[in-house]
Parts: C-alpha cells; structure tokens; sequence
C-alpha cells in the first residue's frame, strides 16, 4: 500500500476520533478533558489495528516473494542436474564410443588377417573346382544368395543340428542408461557355421510351417536366460518375439501355453513382442490367445510401430505394456501438430506431455534404433523412459558354455516339431 494511503486513512482516524470528542462532550455528563482522552483513545486504537493489519499484509508479500524466490532456486538447481547428467553421459559415451571404435578396429584387422589366410590356403583348391558340381558345397554364401530351396533346407538342417543361437541386446533407462531389459534374437547358423540372415530364412520357414520350432527355441531360451538375469536381479527382463503366425498354430500354440504355465513365476521378467503389422491385422484367434497369455500374467511389447496415433485403451486392454517406434520417427512427430495417441483426453496433447499420457494407460515408450549421440540429446527432452540401439550397444551372442546349458532338451523339441 502507497504512503498516501496510509496518510489519508490516519487523517481519517483523526477526524473520526474529533467527532467521537465532540459526541461525547455533547451527549454525555463528562467534561472536556474526558471528553478529549476518549477521542484520542478511539484513535490509538484505529491506529493500532491499522498497523496490525499493515503488518500482516507485508509478512504475506514477504512470504509470497520467499516462495517465488525458492521455486526458482529449485528450478536452477533442476537444470544444473539435468545439464550435469547430460555432460556425464556425453563424457561416458564419448569414452565408450572412443574404446569401442578401437576394439572394433582391431578385431576387424584380426578378422582381416584370418580371412587372408584362408584365402591363401584355399586359392589353389578353388582353382582345381572351377566347376563345382551340386555335391560341392559352397564356401561362402553372401545374403541374398540362398534361393528359397537352399535356404529351407539350410534351415531345417540348422534346426537339426541345433545350430540356433541367442543374441541379445540391451535395452536401457534413460538418462541414467541402465540396462532394465534385453531383446532376444534368433539366428541360424548353416553347415560353415555362417549366419544365416532372417531375410533369406523368415519366408521360408513360415511357408513350411517352422516358425513354430524357431519361436519354441527363442522361448526356451528366453526363460532360460531370464532366470539367470533373475538371480542377479529381477528388474531386468527379457523380450521375446513371437509372430501371430505361432499364435494361430493349433498344433503349437497348446504346448507353447502348456510351458508357460510351468514357468508363470516369470510373467513379470519375460515379455512377448509382437510387430505393429501383425497387431493391427490380428485374427480372432490371435487375439484370444494373447489373452490367454495376459491371464497368467504375461504383457506384451508392440514392435517397428510406424507412428505415436495409436489407441491407447485399445492397447490397454490387449495387456499391451511397452511401444517401440524409431527414435527418428519419434523425434520427427513430436513437433508441434504431429501425430498424437488417441485417449481419453479432449486437450491438445504438447510434445512434452506425450510420454505421460501413454504411462497414464500404463505402457512406456521405447526409442528404437537410436543410432547417434545427437539423437539421444533430443529424445531427453521429451522424457523418453528407454532406449534402444547400436548407441546403447548391439545385439550379442550369449557365451557358448551358456548356449550349451540353455539348449532345449530332445523331448521339449519333438514336442515343438
């Protein structure tokens, strides 16, 4: 309040307190001088109360200011830790990205020297079987090469021989790059112990009908794994694949179930991937044994997801826990007016309040195929909960004293075939 104010309403209490004077000398027995102590009492006390409430009102500005002042020390010290955090991890990548690039380099070179020596070795034999004919077997087989043939057979030889390896990839919190889970992988070795890429063998194993075995033994071993992971620490879990087109499979749907049940202590640590495609086009059936799975516990992640307008109840009803989509992808449709999840919210949803709105459905957001520091500044901002790619490290195979004990036994694979 101005001085003025304070003024004005003193000389309004001095007014008051001469006519309360003048009434009591007027209206009252008591002489003048009474007369007078009683004005100059009622003004005291005016000014009293006045100060009183003066006072209060600056203690409330006094506290307001010490609120404001505390809400913007404790926002400073917010960016100081998120900048902190930022330059720590930047610090730490840089130095894992430095000592990566220098393994890679000298186990390329090792490579390098390996390969010119079997070269060598093997020119002159080569030589000699310039015409190969169909016994010969071919030393080296490139992606792309295997006609479908030569592919279903490389698979169902692989599958055989138990030549079906388990390659793992973390998938880590952010900012703090915690490894939470890993995704499993399947691959397929042939006869020359070369991989077996999912492009040449994924067609052909679903024509004939051994999705089914390849996804029994990615399961096997994903419970395998996660009991293992589970001794050291429960919060890391494993994600396995699995296609509709093994959910739709009467004859290895049952079994598949009959082993989850045994191993429903898991559902917690062991989550089901399955593609947007797949999803989006899911069968009847499909959908009644997700929820068979759902029932004991088990949800499920929504892989290669092309765009952040999905159906969040949707997925919530399906037990539908995780979302991956590209980190660039993510990147580019949190501008401003870009895709938005459909939800209960009549609002338009800001780029900052996306990954609170899927988390408000319970499902977290992973970023997929993060492949640049760059990128993972950017998905920070947003509040991104997990990321996954070549920059957090790249799929793996387990130790081959671990592939050993983690193989399915005879009896658990002629039940899948």
């Amino acid at each position: 309040m101005p001085a003025i104010a304070h003024i004005l309403i003193a000389a309004a209490y001095a007014v008051v307190a001469i006519c309360v004077s003048i009434a009591v000398y007027q209206f009252t027995p008591y002489s003048l001088e009474i007369s007078v102590i009683a004005g100059v009492a009622f003004a005291l006390v005016c000014g009293q109360v006045h100060f009183i409430s003066a006072s209060r009102q600056k203690n409330r500005e006094l506290e307001s200011r010490l609120l404001t002042v505390r809400n913007e020390v404790r926002k400073t010290n917010q960016r100081a830790e998120i900048i902190e955090t930022r330059i720590s991890v930047m610090d730490e990548t840089l130095s894992r990205e430095v000592s990566e690039r220098r393994e890679a380099m000298v186990s390329e070179m090792r490579e390098l020297e390996t390969l010119i020596l079997k070269l060598g070795k093997s020119f002159e034999a080569r030589l000699a079987q310039a015409g190969p004919g169909p016994g010969v077997k071919r030393l080296s087989v490139a992606p792309g090469e295997r006609t479908a043939e030569e592919a279903l057979r490389a698979v169902q030889e692989a599958l055989d021989a138990n030549r079906v390896d388990l390659h793992l990839q973390p998938i880590v919190s952010l900012p703090q790059r915690r490894t939470c889970f890993y995704e499993g992988f399947t691959r397929l070795r042939d006869a020359n112990d070369q991989l077996i890429m999912p492009g040449d063998f994924l067609g052909a194993a679903k024509e004939a009908g051994l999705l089914g075995v390849i996804d029994n033994m990615l399961l096997f071993r994903c419970v395998q794994i996660v009991r293992r992971l589970s001794e050291k620490d429960r919060r890391v879990g494993v994600f396995c694949n699995i296609g509709t087109s093994s959910l739709e499979d009467e004859s290895f749907f049952p079994q598949f179930l009959e082993f989850i049940k045994d191993n429903r202590d898991l559902a917690g640590s062991l989550i089901f991937e399955i593609g947007a495609a797949e999803f989006k086009s899911r069968s009847a059936v499909t959908a009644r044994n997700m929820g068979r799975l759902a029932d004991l516990g088990f949800r499920f992640s929504i892989d290669k997801a092309d765009s952040l307008e999905v159906d969040l109840p949707e997925l919530q009803a399906e037990a539908v826990k995780f979302l991956k989509i590209e980190g660039s992808k993510l990147i580019e449709q949190m501008e401003p007016g870009g895709p938005r999840p459909i939800s209960s919210l009549t609002r338009d949803i800001q780029a900052e309040d996306v990954c609170a709105v899927f988390m408000r459905y319970g499902i977290d957001l992973i970023a997929d195929k993060v492949e640049s520091e760059r990128d993972v500044v950017e998905i920070l901002d947003f509040d991104i909960p997990f990321g996954q790619g070549h920059i957090f490290g790249t799929p793996r195979p387990i130790k081959g004293t671990l592939m050993e004990e983690t193989a399915p036994p005879p009896d658990f694979m002629q039940r899948a075939g």
